[in-house]
């Protein structure tokens, strides 16, 4: 009988799991897994982990004390919550979990190291190591700079809302531990832009970039791991089978698991090694220039920090709520 394409893909990629969802967590037993604003905030809204948040909360408030305004409390719970669900992620899985550093920071290289400090601090406090923390730091310069300290520090970070090929030599030059390209949102700029309603998977503009990603940092030995990240459809992951990791939704884990057929490697070191490919140094001059230079990279980098942006805050204003229902103040949650 023919294996599944989740299990014959975990013979050739880590398989991590892209979501704030610990059930979904507990259901596929991946090594690792991944969080970002966008699903934290979408976990927090589901009752059975209204307890996570309603703890959390409560926390916040005996930290802060009873003189506090509910808007003091529900940041600080915020800025808690995601350690909090990595907290139970943690319990399931063997490997790393990924805690995102503010969105609002990505280009702020100071303050985006004292965030990631104290999410290395929180973890740490609850007894666990900073070795199965990965920090997510968009992938700015500002943010590479950042990871670049925190990883002489010991602290392992994950570049997150990766585009473009400058932005992943950049991270490998600084000796960051891992990236992770987005493929769906890069395939998602290209039928806007281009007006195609599909790309078959072999030509993909996500797969290739990652493709091209994974063919650099093999051949010129670089130790930064690759995580294809944001995938639309299973022809996109299966395509990048080979891959050091993959971080996918569950959605898309389950179609796996329920799909049989052949799953050939197609990203293998090996054949990387004799690829012509030109080594690129990166500067700030450098990546600035790709960087404008790239439309798509670009486009796709704003938006997405905004988009984790508008999910903070709309996270911030539902701890807001909730606190006030705890508190039986709910008509002075802005105060």
């Amino acid at each position: 009988m023919m294996s599944n394409l989740l299990d014959q893909l975990r013979a050739v990629t880590v398989v991590v799991a892209d979501t704030g969802d610990i059930q979904a967590i507990e259901k596929f037993k991946p090594r690792d897994a991944t969080t970002n604003p966008s699903l934290i905030t979408a976990a927090a809204q589901m009752p059975q982990y209204q307890d996570i948040v309603d703890d959390t909360l409560k926390g916040a408030r005996a930290t802060l004390g009873a003189g506090a305004s509910a808007a003091q409390v529900a940041n600080l719970a915020f800025d808690r919550l995601a350690v909090s669900f990595g907290l139970k992620i943690l319990e399931i899985i063997e490997g790393r979990v990924s805690t995102e550093v503010d969105a609002r920071l990505s280009y702020d290289t100071e303050a985006t190291l004292a965030k990631a400090r104290d999410i290395i601090k929180q973890y740490e406090s609850a007894g666990i190591s900073k070795n199965r923390i990965l920090i997510k730091i968009a992938a700015t310069w500002e943010g590479i700079q950042a990871a670049a300290v925190l990883e002489k520090e010991g602290i392992h970070c994950n570049l997150t809302l990766l585009f473009g090929l400058h932005q992943a030599i950049a991270c490998a030059e600084n000796g960051i531990t891992l990236i992770s390209p987005f493929v769906g949102r890069i395939l998602d700029w290209y039928k806007k832009d281009t007006g195609r309603d599909s790309y078959a998977p072999h030509e993909d503009p996500g797969v290739l970039s990652v493709t091209q990603i994974y063919n650099y940092y093999k051949k010129f030995g670089y130790n930064t791991e690759v995580m294809g990240a944001s995938f639309r459809n299973i022809g996109e992951i299966t395509e990048l089978a080979g891959s050091d990791l993959l971080t996918i939704a569950p959605s898309l884990l389950d179609e796996l698991q329920k799909t049989e057929g052949e799953l050939p490697r197609k990203l293998d070191p090996s054949k990387a090694a004799s690829y012509p490919i030109e080594k690129i140094s990166v500067d700030k001059a450098t990546f600035d220039r790709m960087h404008s230079e790239n439309r798509m990279a670009s486009d796709k980098l704003s938006e997405g920090i905004d988009g984790f942006t508008k999910a903070l805050e709309l996270l911030e204003g539902i701890l807001a709520t909730r606190l006030g229902q705890i508190e039986g103040t709910a008509g002075s949650v802005a105060a």
